[in-house]
């Protein structure tokens, strides 16, 4: 097994150049998995180039096109290293905003445009890791890594490395990250990872209990009308932007109704607000039994979905955790603006720090 001292040193080659053309190490007789996910730790410029570069130059002597979703400086980096080249498209993941509920849905989008006619396809996708605005986003980006594995277990024609930024030698950030990747890059070669977590069900971290005070209403199907003034004003009062509470207000509606539809016919809501962010939560006795629901555009002769996928694309963040013995919490997030007097006092220890 890969413990940290080994997760350290995988990718790191050193060296300035280009990686040599990207070659398989697997146990003898062991089925690789159809979609090719690859952890690559790295640190620095140089690595970096030498490991991504590596993956473009062996995907453009297959005849693969390539799909790059990394921040703006690194894409700032690779573009200079490849000239007009055709087969590389860099997407602009800005649109996106920084919820990891929409990822797999645009990946899904920039693959079959870039398949076309079932030409094999490459992604190289970096998160912005330190770019994570809490806990609870971090911990929904790296579950976003392990749906992956979910969400194109059968793509045998597409393939993904995750570079990962590893100066800073967090090791058990590291670690964490790679519990999410079936393989890992190292040395020009993808090796097994068993560290991988290949459990049915992913360990999330516990939620963090609601911050006091909290507001709760238990609700049926009666009740939708008064649950969307009830977040609206909360929302209000919390500092939330009118044109973001109409779109937490259609997510709320469309998640509590899934509570009346298929939980009993009731649930319960609170709503509060932490760290510059408003939370609206919803418990109910319900289970979501297929962990994809809502991260993909639902099919036009779909039956279910719509309201998670919704949600997603209307906050800033959705947290869901669902068994078949405790039932299903749903956690909406949207982010307040700072007040301008916070910017201000921002300002002002930015000045006396410096």
């Amino acid at each position: 097994m890969l413990g940290a001292r080994g997760l350290r040193d995988l990718g790191h080659t050193g060296g300035d150049g280009r990686m040599s053309a990207l070659s398989p190490s697997w146990p003898p007789g062991q089925a690789e998995p159809a979609f090719r996910h690859e952890l690559y730790p790295y640190r620095g410029e140089a690595q970096f180039l030498s490991g991504t570069l590596g993956y473009i130059d062996e995907a453009l002597a297959g005849g693969e096109a390539v799909v790059v979703a990394v921040p703006s400086d690194k894409a700032a980096i690779l573009r200079r290293e490849i000239s007009d080249e055709p087969a590389v498209t860099f997407v602009d993941t800005t649109p996106l905003g920084s919820t990891p509920g929409r990822l797999i849905d645009a990946w899904v989008t920039w693959m079959k445009e870039q398949g076309e006619g079932d030409r094999p396809v490459r992604g190289i996708g970096e998160t912005a890791w330190r770019e994570a605005r809490s806990a609870a986003h971090l911990s929904e980006l790296r579950y976003h890594e392990w749906l992956l594995n979910r969400a194109f277990a059968r793509s045998s024609a597409w393939s993904m490395l995750c570079p990962y930024d590893d100066t800073d030698e967090d090791h058990s950030a590291l670690q964490s990250l790679s519990r999410c990747h079936p393989l890992i890059r190292q040395d020009g070669h993808y090796v097994r990872n068993d560290s991988y977590l290949t459990a049915d069900e992913y360990p999330f971290e516990a939620l963090a209990p609601p911050c006091d005070p909290f507001q709760e209403l238990s609700y049926t199907h009666s009740d939708l009308t008064a649950i969307r003034s009830k977040i609206s004003q909360c929302a209000s009062d919390a500092g939330v932007p009118e044109d973001q509470i109409r779109k937490l207000a259609v997510a709320a509606t469309e998640i509590a109704t899934n509570s009346i539809r298929h939980a009993g016919g009731h649930g319960t809501l609170r709503t509060w607000t932490q760290d510059g962010t408003f939370l609206c939560e919803f418990r109910d006795s319900g289970y979501i039994p297929d962990v994809m629901t809502g991260r993909t555009r639902p099919a036009p002769d779909q039956i279910g979905g719509r309201g998670l996928y919704l949600a997603h694309h209307l906050c800033d963040l959705v947290e869901i955790r669902s068994t078949q013995d405790q039932g299903t919490t749903i956690r909406l997030h949207t982010d307040i603006p700072p007040h301008e007097d916070d910017h201000q006092n921002q300002h002002a220890v930015r000045r006396r720090r410096a």
